[in-house]
């Protein structure tokens, strides 16, 4: 006989009864903070479950002396799921940021019908959580439906929802993204050509992604495999946060105090207090400083097209955060930073930035930097997250936030419009700035990254960002997170639902382009990821442009 731990308790359901689960953050203090959040939309699905003539079941209940009931770890997710009936029908209910591989493991090979349900709110963004589960699920070949609602009583979300409990699956119309085929006559225009030698500029040079550890925050979507970097020629070069703070440690006291003194000189806003524990010190941003100098030292040394650190949990117990220097390093109007022989690092030019080293984004963020500066562009690129959304005067507008910076030329008034904030202390115990702001308004080409199997696989879009009146911009920014930049937009024959039901991460990438050059990019952009190998699905009225 062989000696196995003894199986665990199974946890199945009846005829009619359907089971929760619910997933959430690694970190316990943001936990405590969303749960809730959670036990609301939870009674309010099991009011609507009990409407409709079915009974919910909660697989894991509340943990008394932790503050809530999330699953929190792969551990647990793992230990939860070995119990449950793989036939059972399951709603992962989303109500906050979460760690897709606590369970997307387990969701793999569960056979009973999946629903990711989310509530749509910019304060407490289940909408976020769920776009980052339906593109990890999607990239690994896990059959699943997705909903959405902003309060889980109007119409939408309870016909989605009968229809699921009725049939076992949810379908959405996703005919926004049309296929883009190898061959179109877009290769024989002028950009089109263009585009192509970008391309191919790329496979035969290649454009190495450099990026200070990977698989961040439970983004499963966000790691790509080897061959499907290799393949379209941009392979990843591997690095060590370990080996990033020491490169901060030689960089001398005077340095870090020109660079802090280029930012204040220009006019940046730094929103500096006393208590380190919980303002934004000098200190704090010394040390970003001294991390953007080092990272922009490895791009040289390890000759790197594009430059990411993990972000949170990667250092944020031994530094300050990376935002200031992410957003300050992707930025035309930087410090000079002083190579190690004392040139000049890529002078003039932004350096692409892979926020929270999204592989899904490292891709077009470097491809579009390639291609705009290849095209005398302006060439800084950054994501977002598809953070939240509502109407102005009739019209829906997105806020799309990253969390803590962007490159100073997408700020509203540039680098003197950039105000710099102490990041939440709930997430950030060491502090650090941010680049906050509102995103100015203009033209931009969007697009995303995901993988199915080997193969890479993009949406390409256009949209445009727009200045909304002050008090509404604020409206916006304290429905969200008040310490970050912000973008307010509309895709281009994109919907909110459109948008919702089929994009493949809670991330978007960007680059402003100018408006009588929208077309000419787009052709561009959309031919140089056919060069190298990238099924391109094209977005909404993009399509037109082509």
């Amino acid at each position: 006989m062989l000696n196995l731990p003894q199986a665990p308790a199974p946890i199945s359901v009846a005829d009619k009864e359907i089971l929760v689960v619910t997933n959430a953050d690694l970190r316990e203090s943001a936990n405590v903070t969303c749960w809730p959040t959670y036990e609301d939309y939870a009674q309010r699905l099991e009011n609507e479950l009990t409407a409709q003539g079915f009974k919910m079941k909660r697989a894991h209940e509340y943990d008394a002396a932790r503050g809530h009931g999330f699953i929190s770890s792969q551990k647990e997710g793992s230990e939860l799921f070995a119990k449950i009936d793989p036939e059972a029908p399951l709603i992962v209910l989303l109500t906050a940021w979460q760690y897709s591989h606590h369970i997307a493991p387990s969701l793999a090979k569960h056979k009973g019908p999946v629903l990711l349900l989310a509530n749509f709110d910019g304060t407490w963004p289940g909408l976020v959580g769920m776009l980052c589960m339906a593109g990890s699920l999607t990239s690994l070949g896990v059959e699943y439906s997705r909903l959405w609602s902003q309060t889980f009583e109007d119409d939408f979300f309870k016909s989605g929802l009968a229809t699921w409990l009725k049939d076992g699956k949810l379908s959405h119309d996703t005919s926004y993204l049309q296929d883009v085929a190898a061959n179109h006559a877009l290769l024989q225009t002028p950009a089109g050509q263009a585009g192509q030698q970008v391309g191919e500029y790329i496979l035969k040079n290649k454009a190495i992604l450099g990026l200070f550890d990977t698989f961040c925050m439970g983004m499963m979507n966000g790691y790509f495999p080897v061959k499907a970097l290799t393949d379209i020629g941009m392979p990843l070069e591997s690095l060590s946060q370990s080996a990033l703070l020491v490169e901060m440690e030689k960089v001398p006291q005077s340095l870090r105090e020109d660079c802090l003194k280029f930012y204040e000189d220009r006019g940046m806003t730094f929103m500096f207090g006393s208590d380190d524990a919980t303002e934004l010190t000098r200190e704090q941003v010394l040390e970003q400083c001294a991390m953007m100098i080092a990272m922009a030292r490895f791009t040289t040394r390890f000759g790197l097209s594009a430059v990411g650190v993990q972000y949170q949990q990667g250092l944020k117990d031994s530094c300050a955060a990376s935002d200031f220097a992410e957003g300050a390093i992707g930025s035309t109007e930087r410090f000079p930073i002083p190579d190690e022989d004392g040139s000049i690092i890529w002078e003039g030019k932004p350096i692409p930035c892979i926020n929270e080293v999204d592989m899904g984004t490292a891709i077009p963020q470097t491809m579009m930097w390639r291609l705009l500066d290849a095209m005398g562009l302006p060439a800084e690129t950054t994501l977002h997250d598809v953070r939240w959304g509502s109407e102005y005067e009739g019209t829906f507008y997105w806020d799309f936030e990253i969390s803590g910076s962007v490159p100073f030329e997408h700020l509203k008034g540039g680098l003197a419009g950039a105000t710099g904030y102490r990041q939440p202390a709930m997430y950030f115990p060491k502090g650090g700035s941010s680049i906050a702001g509102q995103c100015k308004a203009g033209a931009f080409l969007w697009a995303r990254a995901h993988y199915e199997g080997t193969q890479v696989i993009m949406h390409i879009g256009t949209g445009h960002a727009v200045e909304l009146p002050e008090d509404e911009f604020e409206r916006r920014r304290k429905a969200t997170t008040y310490e970050w930049p912000l973008m307010n937009c509309t895709l281009d024959g994109v919907g909110r639902d459109d948008l919702m039901a089929g994009h493949q991460s809670n991330h978007i990438t960007v680059a402003y382009v100018p408006e009588e050059k929208l077309q000419d990019v787009l052709r561009a952009f959309v031919a140089q990821a056919l060069t190298q190998g990238i099924n391109v699905k094209i977005a909404g009225s993009a399509k037109d442009l082509l």
